[in-house]
């Protein structure tokens, strides 16, 4: 068995031992997390819509203010390591939820292949997928989509 330090920091770390830089690389900057989402009132299922955040960048699927974008949306939630365990809205294919959940990164995540734009090469971001809220019906319900898990 290799040892402790052969392996990469997601591998041997759980979520609350990473670093800030550790825990900010750990996102595969899908965009998903930053599309809104539905919840049925009768069985409180999440549903998807391809209606980006006004400031999510739905080419690049990066925010364009992230140090700031709670004063920009003040419902955006700030994933961290004291709520990661309890939004189970994020995406299937969200690197702190696999891990939270015991799971590894998939073949796709950046740091696993050293390639920031592997996500999109995947197919497995919203990049040219989502419309700015600005652009959307008010009825986000003509949006809802089923994203690749």
């Amino acid at each position: 068995m290799a040892a402790r330090s052969d392996k990469p920091f997601w591998e041997v770390k759980t979520l609350a031992e990473m670093t800030q830089q550790e825990w900010e690389s750990v996102c595969d900057g899908c965009g998903k997390c930053c599309l809104h989402k539905l919840q049925d009132e009768y069985d409180d299922a999440v549903y998807y819509t391809s209606v980006a955040c006004r400031l999510l960048d739905c080419e690049s699927c990066q925010c364009k203010d992230y140090p700031n974008r709670t004063q920009h949306v003040p419902d955006c939630v700030q994933l961290s390591k004291e709520n990661v365990d309890t939004l189970g809205w994020m995406p299937s294919t969200c690197a702190y939820r696999l891990l939270s959940e015991g799971k590894g990164l998939p073949d796709w995540h950046p740091l696993v292949t050293g390639d920031p734009k592997s996500p999109i090469n995947a197919g497995m971001s919203v990049q040219g997928m989502c419309i700015p809220e600005e652009e959307a019906h008010p009825d986000l319900t003509r949006y809802i989509v089923k994203w690749p898990a």
